[in-house]
């Protein structure tokens, strides 16, 4: 429902809350939940409450497959519940901050001096964090080194990257360190842009070794091509840290500490958001305000999407990496007990004002499938600006913008969150990682559902596994008939795969688009053309 503005008013002093230890604010007055709403939830919120806490003293919080949960435990290693674990977190992070340091420094170098840039190797987890994070904070003028990504299997991206590198003037891959990140060092994407920027280093003349860091699990395929190799370095990835929350892990410290950001600071507005997170009530919680919101709107199923509208230029990667986060925790088939649900949360989102002039006019008056989240940054720019017109600035029309979409949206029922923050610093953006790690673990809760796996990924890989598998078979069976013709069927048949001719036609397009061997001759349609090998 609609409220006229002096009830507008009043309902946002009741759910406008301030939280000023972490510098944020959460306004949930335009989402129409009613009392009744928050009082048949509070009793869920509580045993989600119980059950965060217990997962925070090391209690087995990823069942399936028997894990502790402990990203906590990254900012306040006193939590972790061994003295063992307490030991390593603290090493690590001394570890990676002397690292930076040597790097810094000269001290360790590459085979043409100093190291002036970084290429991050990673998917996923492993890359969505430390980008929001360097596109968040960096600034190249005073950034200690420049960061680059790889970050999937594509060879003309990698191409790119390695083309962007080696023209800037410093760029040469003797002054580029190469941070390759994988816990289970199993990841095909993050194995096959190790392998690429291996080969251009070779072909650069220079030994991959000697400019390459891992972060990875102990003992995984990685970990074992590092030792071999005689890489730089290694840095250690915890079977109790998940992808999507491990940024303030190596992960995402060891590129932001090479980069040069404060990443003491990213820990302290971690640390201090956890600490107001802990609270065990919806008043003074502002994760649970999310969670409870993030109910509400989806009737506990995830019937309408989250929009993310960050009215900020840094902030414009953190839909993408909310997008992660939410979407491979919260969406699953299954609860904890077994029973089919099918959760999910979609997410999405740029910027404003720039959605302005993309979808908020289908948000406005399209199809109601959604709620937004806007993110309001209160701090403009770091040195005052100039007037457009008298009395008013840039970022008085972007923060005019910003009240003015809410205003619209809401004048056609569409449902809003608005957090504030005071500014874009290592501090807030540490606090909004841990604010939304906990909303996350706080919904899946109150939705009965894992949120530290992800089957369907793994589902997604071995089927890749098994198109790889059939690729090479098909290719053999080419190669030991060459000069013969195959269509789709015929080679499907012939490798003793017969319903697998759609996965053999795109495969042979491809190797064939590609000068693979495989040479495709046009038939009457295009399921009737035949591949063969010269």
């Amino acid at each position: 429902m609609k409220y006229n503005p002096p009830q507008l008013w009043q309902r946002f002093q009741q759910y406008y809350t301030e939280f000023p230890s972490i510098g944020l604010a959460v306004d949930v007055s335009r989402m129409n939940f009613d009392d009744a709403f928050l009082t048949a939830l509070e009793p869920r919120l509580q045993k989600a409450f119980v059950a965060m806490a217990e997962l925070e003293r090391g209690g087995i919080a990823n069942p399936d497959e028997k894990r502790m949960v402990g990203h906590y435990w990254l900012r306040n290693p006193a939590l972790a519940p061994t003295a063992l674990l307490q030991k390593e977190i603290t090493e690590t992070l001394a570890a990676v901050k002397d690292f930076a340091t040597e790097v810094h420094a000269g001290t360790i170098a590459g085979a043409h001096g100093p190291f002036r840039h970084a290429l991050i190797i990673g998917i996923g987890g492993s890359a969505l964090g430390p980008q929001f994070v360097a596109h968040a904070l960096g600034r190249a003028a005073e950034d200690e080194m420049a960061i680059h990504f790889f970050d999937n299997t594509d060879p003309d991206g990698m191409d790119k990257t390695l083309a962007d590198l080696e023209s800037l003037p410093d760029g040469r891959l003797g002054q580029t360190l190469v941070v390759v990140i994988s816990k289970s060092g199993g990841t095909k994407e993050t194995r096959n842009g190790m392998l690429e920027a291996k080969a251009a280093y070779e072909r650069a003349g220079l030994r991959f070794e000697q400019h390459a860091v891992a972060v990875t699990g102990f003992g995984s395929e990685l970990d074992k091509v590092a030792v071999e190799g005689a890489w730089i370095r290694r840095f250690p990835m915890w079977d109790w840290v998940g992808g999507r929350t491990s940024e303030l892990c190596a992960v995402g410290l060891l590129p932001a500490a090479l980069q040069g950001l404060d990443i003491d600071g990213m820990l302290a507005g971690a640390k201090a958001c956890d600490e107001v997170t802990r609270q065990p009530s919806f008043k003074t919680n502002p994760a649970a305000q999310l969670a409870a919101m993030w109910m509400h709107s989806g009737n506990g199923k995830g019937s309408k999407d989250m929009v993310v509208l960050p009215y900020k230029d840094r902030l414009f990667l953190f839909s993408k990496y909310l997008q992660q986060l939410i979407m491979e925790s919260i969406g699953k088939e299954l609860d904890l007990d077994g029973v089919v649900v099918n959760q999910g949360l979609a997410v999405y989102g740029n910027k404003g004002s720039t959605d302005q002039h993309a979808y908020v006019q289908q948000l406005r008056e399209g199809v109601h499938n959604f709620f937004v989240t806007f993110i309001e940054v209160l701090k403009d720019r770091e040195v005052a600006g100039i007037e457009v017109e008298p009395g008013t600035t840039s970022g008085d029309y972007l923060s005019g913008f910003l009240l003015g979409t809410r205003a619209a949206l809401y004048e056609k029922d569409r449902e809003s969150i608005t957090l504030t923050v005071r500014d874009v610093s290592p501090f807030t953006i540490g606090m909004l990682i841990a604010l939304y790690e906990r909303a996350v673990g706080l919904y899946a809760n109150l939705v009965n559902i894992n949120a530290y796996h992800q089957p369907g990924v793994e589902a997604g890989k071995k089927a890749a596994v098994t198109v790889l598998s059939l690729q090479t078979k098909a290719t053999a069976h080419l190669r030991a008939n060459h000069g013969q013709g195959f269509t789709a069927d015929e080679l499907a048949v012939s490798i003793g795969a017969p319903d697998s001719a759609e996965t053999l036609f795109k495969i042979c397009e491809h190797l064939a688009a590609n000068g693979r061997a495989v040479t495709k001759t046009g038939g009457k349609t295009p399921f009737t053309a035949k591949y063969s090998v010269a």
